[in-house]
């Protein structure tokens, strides 16, 4: 098939190198256009317009996907599918129906839950035991499309967002293209979502980045992991905010936020309301992300020293 490709972070290129690797015809990549990145903001393109240019592709970067004269470039590429992963965007009712086949998206969460901007964050903040990728008919609704295929995903208890996108990362590539060939053999069953079950999973900010240490050792925990590597989960020490990583729940007590544990060799535990969470990793101000234990040897916090 003719498959024109949009995507933008490094977890859409999996799925990229599996659409061409089965076969199809990449007609061009449609990806968002140069923004700010990395530690000094300067414009960069996306992981996928990286891609596409090393592997060739015809790379396109509209500012808005509705503009006339990008939808006329989109119908001049006659494309049969369109397959959106991790875009960024919705798309309008005209973008998607320009494919003789329509539009499918691959989304990184069991459908109908988890429908939104970050759905692999949220699954591992909110204590789900299983999520997966489901691939969907695009309409215009956020997530809301019938489902084409689905394949689940074991959390483990130690899984960041960063190594949970990787293998659904891989696990997606591989459910899109064997969609693909069902839908290149013949009609396919698409199954309508139960829209009254539904759950959303925001974009991430740094609001919802913050720890609140009078919650639980698990939910704050989960949320350092949920939060690596971006935007990093984060607290407030002598002024200023540190990001904190690789967190795991112990038992323990302690004054919430309280550190309760600073050894240089031991690492760096803290308190919350019902036990005490152990950090791996740190990122002090204006600083890389080093050990705890370094921060520690270095100008960290000792024992006794809180967390706000």
């Amino acid at each position: 098939m003719r498959v024109l490709f949009w995507g933008t972070p490094e977890f859409a290129i999996p799925s990229l190198r599996a659409v061409e690797g089965a076969g199809h015809t990449i007609v061009g990549v449609v990806t968002q256009p140069e923004r700010p990145r990395g530690r000094g903001r300067k414009p960069s393109p996306s992981p996928v317009a990286r891609f596409a240019e090393a592997q060739s592709y015809r790379a396109l970067t509209p500012e808005d996907p509705r503009d006339a004269a990008f939808m006329e470039e989109l119908r001049s590429l006659d494309p049969d599918i369109s397959v959106v992963v991790a875009y960024g965007r919705i798309l309008s009712s005209a973008v998607l129906d320009v494919p003789s086949l329509g539009s499918i998206n691959l989304h990184a969460s069991l459908l109908p839950a988890l429908r939104g901007a970050a759905p692999i964050a949220w699954a591992i903040a909110r204590g789900h035991a299983v999520t997966g990728v489901t691939v969907m008919r695009m309409v215009e609704e956020m997530d809301a499309g019938p489902i084409l295929a689905a394949a689940e995903c074991p959390i483990g208890p130690a899984d960041t967002a960063a190594l949970l996108s990787a293998r659904l990362s891989g696990l997606g590539a591989a459910v899109l293209a064997e969609t693909l060939a069902r839908l290149e053999a013949g009609p396919v069953d698409e199954v309508d979502q139960d829209h009254a079950r539904a759950t959303f999973a925001p974009k991430l900010d740094r609001s919802s980045a913050r720890i609140d240490w009078s919650r639980g050792h698990a939910h704050v925990a989960r949320l350092v992991r949920a939060m690596d590597d971006v935007p990093g989960a984060w607290t407030v020490w002598r002024t200023q905010p540190v990001k904190l990583f690789g967190a795991s729940a112990t038992e323990g007590h302690g004054d919430p936020g309280r550190v309760v544990q600073a050894d240089p060799r031991r690492g760096l535990v803290v308190a919350a309301a019902d036990g005490v969470v152990r950090i791996a990793e740190v990122q002090p101000p204006g600083k890389r992300r080093m050990e705890a234990a370094a921060w520690i040897r270095g100008s960290g916090p000792g024992v006794g020293d809180r967390f706000e």
